[in-house]
């Protein structure tokens, strides 16, 4: 079938992520610009949202798909090896946990900071409409850049950032980078001594938030210049050699993941869990308690699925393992996103 097709652009956390796992897996592919979509004559999805892979569809076409997390489960099943889900139950459930983390709540953190500031609104206006054509006239350009940085501005309520939760949000960032910094003192990525999806999750989000965007890279390297680093090495781990020994079995979680997912206690899972309440009684306004202070976004129907992928995963472990995900998690107030009743 040839190498795997992607469209993206650099300055999406999703398409980094999936290139940052395509490399470490050996995968052979073609990363494609909007341009270079458009010259194949390739469709992108219904919803345009990058990336975009193009897949061998049963007609010998090409089928646009999307959606990070899946196709990183779809890969792990047609190709062997490098594998980036661990391999014991409970190990990758924390691992998926972790994964949706970055790609639900560290992903609202970016929009914030990058539409919330001069500086950041600025840099990104100016940038990241070349990655989608680099050669256009600077006045398409600019007209382009000044569009773009007023429809991305107009969402930041849908993902939630606000005057009112914009001081949630921040503190939020600073607390999660403590603790990344504490777990790679001893470790070299979250999920052991080879990374797993969720490396590639945060590392795709902090590939903005460390290292293009003005006000949060600002805060990073202040804060941990270990993570800055650590972002540069996950771009390409196609040199990693990983055995089977390197996943940190879930009977040994070290104490820093108990930072870490205190983390997702406080913030993502009651924003998670207030969103999947008010899709199930179809209220458009999602209203949560986060640190006291008080949350409100859109309702998002997209993070009502990742709420019950979650719970199926959970669903299917056996009784040992799910006693073994229990220990893990018990006391970090990310319980509730397991075993809490949403409908009532």
């Amino acid at each position: 079938a040839g190498p795997l097709l992607i469209g993206g652009a650099p300055g999406s956390p999703y398409t980094r992520k999936m290139l940052a796992v395509l490399r470490y897996r050996h995968l052979p592919y073609r990363f494609l610009t909007p341009p270079e979509v458009a010259r194949r004559g390739l469709s992108w999805a219904k919803v345009p949202l990058l990336p975009t892979f193009w897949l061998p569809g049963t007609q010998g076409d090409r089928v646009p798909v999307t959606d990070s997390t899946p196709l990183i489960r779809l890969f792990e099943e047609r190709f062997a090896g490098r594998a980036v889900v661990p391999p014991d139950p409970a190990t990758a459930f924390v691992d998926a946990l972790l994964e949706d983390y970055a790609d639900e709540w560290l992903t609202k953190v970016m929009f914030h900071y990058r539409w919330a500031y001069d500086a950041d609104i600025d840099r990104a206006a100016r940038v990241l409409p070349h990655w989608r054509g680099l050669s256009r006239p600077d006045e398409v350009i600019a007209e382009a850049s000044a569009q773009f940085a007023e429809r991305q501005i107009g969402r930041l309520g849908v993902v939630g950032s606000s005057a009112a939760t914009a001081a949630i949000i921040e503190t939020s960032y600073p607390r999660f980078l403590d603790a990344l910094n504490a777990h790679l003192r001893e470790h070299p990525f979250l999920m052991g001594a080879r990374p797993g999806a969720a490396d590639f999750a945060v590392y795709g989000q902090l590939t903005q938030l460390a290292q293009f965007d003005p006000t949060p890279m600002a805060i990073t390297l202040e804060r941990a210049p270990r993570v800055y680093a650590w972002v540069s090495l996950v771009d390409d781990l196609s040199g990693v050699e990983p055995s089977d020994g390197d996943w940190t079995p879930a009977d040994e979680a070290p104490a820093t993941w108990r930072a870490l997912l205190t983390e997702l206690g406080r913030t993502y899972v009651p924003v998670m869990l207030a969103n999947a309440r008010a899709l199930a009684a179809g209220r458009d306004e999602v209203v949560a308690e986060v640190d006291g202070a008080r949350w409100t976004q859109r309702a998002f129907p997209y993070q009502g699925k990742c709420v019950r992928w979650l719970r199926e995963a959970y669903g299917l472990l056996t009784a040992a393992d799910r006693t073994r995900v229990d220990t893990i998690l018990h006391g970090t107030g990310c319980e509730p996103l397991i075993n809490e009743e949403i409908e009532s």
